[in-house]
C-alpha cells in the first residue's frame, strides 16, 4: 500500500508540474541511462552504442551508469525510485522478464513501476567453451559433463538471468550435470571463460564473436528456434539434440511507472531514429543482433507476454531453476 501511495503521488506531482512545454524541450540536460550490468557484456556494448546516438540527436549528453548485482534488481529498483520526468532510463531485459518467478522478493514490480518506453533489439545467445573442454559438438560436450566428475561448470550474469535460465534447461533437457557459476555479468563471465576459469557459457553475439572468429573459445550451436545469419553454420540447439530447446535475449528500454505520457513519446521517437541509423543497424547486424524499435504499447504487450511465457516454463519444469 505504502508503494501504490508513492507511486499516485510521484505521478501527481509529475502531471502538475508538466507541460506540453517540457515534451518539446526534453532533454535540457543529460539523461542518466542505467544499465544492470557490469561493463564490458552485450549490453554494455548494445547500451554505450545507442547512447552515442542519442546523445547527436538531442545534443545532450547520454551518461551510462553501470550498477550491477543481485541480477538487475540494484539498477531496476534505483530507476523505478527515479524522479519520473524523463532524465532516468533503464535498460529492462529477457532476463527480467523472469524475474515475477526467479526473484519473488524483488522491491519493484516490473509492470507495475515501469513505463515501457521501446524494444531496442533482439538476438540469440551462442553456446561456447574453453578449448581446453575436449567436444567438437553438442553431444560430446554433453558426454563431457556426464563423465566428469562433477559435471562441467558454466557462468552467467548473474542468479535467476537468462544466462542462468538457459544453463539450467541445457541441464535439464540434456540430462547432463552443469554447475552454475553466477558472475555481475556477461563480461566478466566472458573474461573467466577466456581464462579457463570456467568450462561454458552462454554469451552473446556481441561478446564472443570475435573471439570465436580468434579462436580463443569455440561456439557449439545457438538458442534461439531458427540459425542466426551471423553463424549460419552452427545449429540450434534444438538440431543438435536438446529437444524442446529455445532462449531469446532482448534489450528494452522503462521509464519510472509516472513520467508523463509524452515525454515517453519523445523517448520512444528518439530511440526509434537511433534505431534505425544505417550505421547502427549494419554494426549490430555484423554481429547478429536485430534491431526492433518498438512503441511502448507493443513493448508493454511483449513484456507481459514474455513474463507469462516464463511463468508457464518454471511451473511445468521441475527443478529448472536449480543450479
Amino acid at each position: 500500500m505504502q508503494r501504490v501511495t508513492a507511486l499516485l503521488a510521484a505521478g501527481l506531482l509529475a502531471t502538475l508540474s508538466f507541460s506540453p512545454a517540457s515534451a518539446q524541450n526534453f532533454p535540457n540536460k543529460p539523461v542518466r541511462f542505467i544499465l544492470t550490468v557490469a561493463p564490458g557484456g552485450g549490453l554494455d556494448i548494445t547500451v554505450r552504442a545507442v547512447s552515442q546516438k542519442l546523445s547527436e540527436i538531442w545534443g545532450q549528453t547520454v551518461v551510462v551508469d553501470n550498477r550491477a548485482g543481485a541480477s538487475g534488481m540494484i539498477a531496476l529498483d534505483t530507476a523505478a525510485k527515479s524522479p519520473p520526468d524523463g532524465y532516468t532510463i533503464v535498460v529492462i531485459n529477457s532476463t527480467h522478464a523472469g524475474h515475477p518467478v526467479t526473484q519473488p522478493k524483488a522491491p519493484y514490480d516490473l509492470q507495475r513501476d515501469f513505463a515501457p518506453v521501446t524494444q531496442m533489439t533482439s538476438q540469440p545467445y551462442i553456446l561456447v567453451s574453453h578449448p581446453s573442454v575436449q567436444a567438437s559438438n553438442v553431444k560430446e560436450l554433453l558426454a563431457v559433463a556426464r563423465t566428469r566428475p562433477g559435471g562441467l561448470t558454466y557462468g552467467s550474469s548473474g542468479n535467476g538471468g537468462l544466462s542462468h535460465l538457459a544453463g539450467a534447461q541445457l541441464a535439464l533437457l540434456g540430462k547432463a550435470p552443469l554447475v552454475h557459476v553466477p558472475y555481475k555479468g556477461g563480461g566478466p563471465a566472458l573474461v573467466d571463460l577466456l581464462g579457463g576459469q570456467i568450462n561454458i557459457l552462454f554469451a552473446t553475439p556481441l561478446e564472443s564473436i570475435a573471439h570465436i572468429k580468434n579462436g580463443r573459445i569455440r561456439a557449439y550451436a545457438v538458442s534461439t528456434v531458427k540459425r542466426s545469419s551471423v553463424v549460419p553454420d552452427l545449429p540450434t540447439l534444438h538440431e543438435a539434440g536438446v529437444t524442446g530447446f529455445e532462449i531469446s535475449g532482448w534489450y528494452g528500454v522503462g521509464a519510472p511507472a509516472a513520467t508523463p505520457g509524452p515525454i515517453v513519446a519523445k523517448l520512444n521517437e528518439t530511440f526509434l531514429r537511433a534505431l534505425r541509423m544505417p550505421d547502427l543497424v549494419e554494426r549490430f547486424a555484423r554481429d547478429g543482433v536485430e534491431t526492433v524499435g518498438s512503441t511502448p504499447e507493443q513493448f508493454r504487450a511483449y513484456l507481459n507476454a514474455e513474463i507469462a511465457k516464463w511463468k508457464r516454463a518454471v511451473a511445468s519444469t521441475p527443478g529448472f531453476l536449480k543450479p
